[in-house]
């Protein structure tokens, strides 16, 4: 197995990836026990461009990371089912729908804890300990039975408040949140003034502020 694994991060990282974990799910996913987290690092020169608002580069950006993520995603899918194992990509950004348009099929950030990659920061987002919050995260779920590589990393945010304090929606709650990819945030108080503020950026699907200002950056 961990030659088998090798092989789908060694895939992952031709195909674009920047990072790519492994983990057992405490609780089966559409009834899937495993999981591969993959990562794509966001361009150090399109975060500058965001202020206090996102720019139209991030969201050119923002949707190119989620279209490469998607793609990774799906050919990691096809590697496995060659392999004699059932997959089940996740798209980067997904959603259940009207009814509850703030979840989907899993957090990403929950696959990425588990596989031992980084940690939920106070802000709700990610952070990788390798480039801080600068990812988009995918997800491929799968029944062959891949094992962490990586230990299960505590929150390290420490006493440090910058995204609570630079979120224009006063969203983030800034309190220390749990390692299984919980929210820390208001989603739909992000959402809804994003929609208000941002519309003729993006529709006012994205704002970035809260990537941008993580000290937990890194190159």
């Amino acid at each position: 197995m961990n030659d088998i694994r090798a092989e789908l991060k060694a895939l992952a990282l031709e195909w674009g990836a920047d990072i790519v974990g492994f983990c057992r799910l405490d609780t089966p996913v559409e009834g899937f026990s495993y999981a591969l987290s993959i990562g794509v690092k966001l361009s150090d020169a399109v975060l500058a461009t965001i202020e206090n608002a996102p720019s139209f580069v991030y969201f050119q950006h923002y949707r190119t990371a989620n279209a490469l993520l998607d793609t990774v995603a799906f050919r990691l899918a096809r590697a496995i089912e060659r392999k004699g194992y059932a997959a089940l990509p996740v798209a980067a950004s997904q959603s259940l729908g009207k009814n509850d348009p703030y979840r989907g099929v899993l957090p990403h950030k929950t696959a990425a804890v588990l596989s031992g990659l980084g940690f939920v920061g106070k802000s709700g987002l990610f952070l990788s300990t390798e480039f801080g919050s600068k990812l988009r995260l995918a997800t491929v779920l799968t029944d062959m039975p891949v094992q962490r590589e990586l230990p299960v990393l505590e929150n390290g945010c420490g006493g440090c408040t910058a995204c609570q304090n630079a979120c224009p929606a006063g969203a983030i709650f800034g309190e220390k949140p749990t390692t299984d990819g919980e929210r820390n945030f208001d989603a739909e108080k992000c959402s809804r003034y994003m929609k208000e503020h941002f519309q003729d950026i993006g529709r006012g699907s994205v704002c970035g502020v809260c990537i941008k200002v993580c000290p937990k950056n890194k190159l």
